[in-house]
């Protein structure tokens, strides 16, 4: 269980910021659909960085990703082996890549936060496989959130549902508390133990996000001090949800409009 000290960083939300990161939510969702037709082969990710922050500002918001600790672009597009924290540029995307875009517009203070994989043209039965079990390990995680389980219930359903597909989570990132300020706690990992960590309670705000690889879980982190990726080279995937804690369970403030969820 979490101590008091733990307990004291966490925000509690009221039904008016609910409606807040709602707005802001919709909006991350909405960019991800829209970015959808764009990804395809011979686009390259510095296209899809301004595509997306263009649609961002028109739509009244602003990245929370440009410039945050020096990070010098709008989106973070993490190609094939790249786990997270992709810079675009002049990477060209070809048929068969895996993609993930992660957004985090702010809209009036508010930071909707989510990424989604996309498949570029036609993908191979691995890599779809592994976008998939993705996808469904947060889903699973998040389907189980209500006040009174624990962060570790939610990190043992993805861990134990990923694990059984024969793939690995990654433990070097994690989602994390999120509404007003970027990242805040708690620290939500995508591992665990039932019954430990923290216990949930109505009006938390936080991100679940799972990295799975199709190798080792291990990573590393490249020269340029964000590029993350997997240690054997092998695929990795991610998808990343922000959601709210109700009274009897979850809301899911980043669900897409144009019910683009998953790629198919």
């Amino acid at each position: 269980m979490s101590s008091d000290s733990e307990d004291k960083y966490i925000t509690i939300h009221s039904s008016s910021d609910f409606k807040a990161m709602h707005l802001a939510g919709h909006l991350a969702a909405s960019c991800l659909d829209y970015i959808t037709p764009f990804v395809i082969p011979g686009v390259t990710t510095e296209k899809l960085d301004r595509l997306c922050a263009d649609f961002i500002f028109d739509h009244g918001g602003i990245s929370a990703c440009l410039n945050h600790l020096g990070y010098p672009k709008s989106i973070c597009t993490s190609v094939n082996h790249v786990v997270c924290h992709g810079i675009p540029g002049n990477k060209i995307l070809e048929e068969g890549d895996i993609i993930n875009i992660d957004v985090t517009p702010i809209l009036d203070g508010w930071h909707g936060d989510s990424s989604r994989m996309y498949y570029v043209g036609k993908v191979g039965v691995k890599a779809r496989k592994l976008c998939e079990v993705t996808y469904e390990s947060m889903m699973l995680a998040i389907k189980i959130v209500k006040p009174g389980i624990t962060l570790g219930d939610i990190g043992h359903t993805i861990q134990e549902f990923v694990e059984k597909k024969r793939f690995s989570v990654v433990r070097d990132f994690c989602g994390h508390g999120t509404g007003r300020v970027f990242h805040e706690p708690p620290n939500v990992v995508h591992y665990g133990q039932p019954g430990q960590g923290m216990v949930l309670r109505e009006g938390m705000i936080f991100t679940i996000e799972p990295m799975v690889n199709s190798g080792r879980c291990e990573t590393k982190t490249l020269a340029d001090g964000w590029t993350v990726v997997t240690k054997d080279h092998n695929l990795s995937a991610q998808f990343e949800h922000t959601i709210g804690v109700t009274s009897d369970g979850y809301e899911i403030f980043t669900a897409s409009p144009a019910g683009l969820h998953c790629p198919i």
